[in-house]
């Protein structure tokens, strides 16, 4: 396993970083308490130090599962976490109108005003059992919010020591750009993965120019990557996979054609397809960490042996030309 540099920060990361969300349950049909803790101590033991979270996984549930586990570890890992996504308020911009875990209805909010984000900051610290946050991002960016506002509350939890820096989730180039020039910024965590490969254009040169940063979330699209969903493949209830376009139909055939002519790398290197995929969204232009969820152990070391792959040039380039035929409308 690498550890990374998050932009100009003091802030390492491991290259593949624990991503939170399905332990928190929400939109991914539930979670087993006892695989995901197994799952966070099995990180540790494969080198995984970095642990990306947001309140609003399990609403509250994946933080406080984190704090749990992770106590008394404090000084071998770093804590990921978000801020502007409140299911709480009256007002505020409706991110999403959702029923969670338990079935209740639930309207979230993007709301990132200066005393919102010192008080969400305040109740995940407490969740996660820690005095301070290696890396506080604002989920997605507050339409009603000024920017600046919300850096002016990063420069105060910083002068305070709650947390060591701050990032962005979601965010344009325009609004990364923006971002920093009120306070330093470390780091843009957007979607990218081989099917989804949009912030090529704009977010991922913007990134290079400014030293900041790229965390990749999703770079198995859910799974998808994994060669491992086909067509008569069952969600649990809850689980929004199953009516996303690219989990369906011609879309999904495609992909998994595209898929099955990668496998002959993968076999070449003794690995699996998602370790692959992984190893692939590293070696990209811009990208600093990739962001990989796991509901259980077993899927915890899948990712992990990523980070020992090395692609030749001549394998990548394999790779890029069957994308370049694979298009997707």
């Amino acid at each position: 396993m690498q550890y990374k540099q998050l932009g100009n920060s003091d802030v390492q990361v491991s290259e593949i970083t624990f991503g939170a969300w399905a332990i928190g349950g929400w939109l991914w049909g539930g979670s087993d308490e006892r695989d995901s803790i197994a799952a966070l101590h099995a990180a540790l033991d494969h080198g995984i130090s970095s642990f990306d979270t947001a309140p609003v996984y399990g609403f509250g549930y994946s933080e406080s599962l984190l704090g749990q586990v992770l106590k008394g570890k404090r000084q071998e890992v770093q804590l990921l976490t978000k801020y502007g996504l409140r299911w709480d308020l009256e007002s505020g911009y409706v991110h999403k109108d959702t029923i969670d875990q338990n079935g209740h209805a639930r309207s979230i909010k993007r709301y990132a005003t200066k005393d919102s984000i010192i008080a969400e900051c305040e109740a995940s610290l407490k969740r996660l059992q820690t005095d301070y946050i290696d890396l506080y991002q604002i989920h997605w960016p507050d339409p009603l919010t000024n920017i600046s506002e919300s850096m002016e509350a990063m420069d105060l939890l910083i002068q305070q020591g709650k947390i060591r820096a701050a990032g962005v989730c979601n965010y344009s180039a325009g609004q990364m750009a923006e971002a920093q020039g009120y306070r330093q910024v470390v780091s843009n965590q957007v979607p990218y993965s081989m099917v989804q490969r949009k912030i090529e254009q704009a977010e991922v040169p913007q990134a290079i120019s400014s030293h900041a940063s790229i965390l990749a979330y999703s770079p198995l699209q859910r799974g998808l990557l994994t060669g491992k969903i086909r067509p008569d493949h069952s969600f649990a209830e809850g689980d929004t996979r199953a009516s996303s376009p690219l989990f369906q139909g011609d879309r999904l055939r495609r992909i998994n054609a595209f898929l099955d002519k990668l496998r002959p790398i993968a076999d070449g290197q003794g690995a699996s397809l998602a370790q692959l995929v992984l190893r692939w969204t590293l070696e990209q232009a811009g990208i600093t960490v990739v962001l990989a969820g796991a509901r259980n152990p077993k899927q915890v070391a899948d990712n992990a042996a990523a980070a020992d792959l090395a692609l030749s040039s001549e394998e990548l380039g394999v790779i890029r030309s069957e994308l370049d035929q694979l298009m997707l409308t």
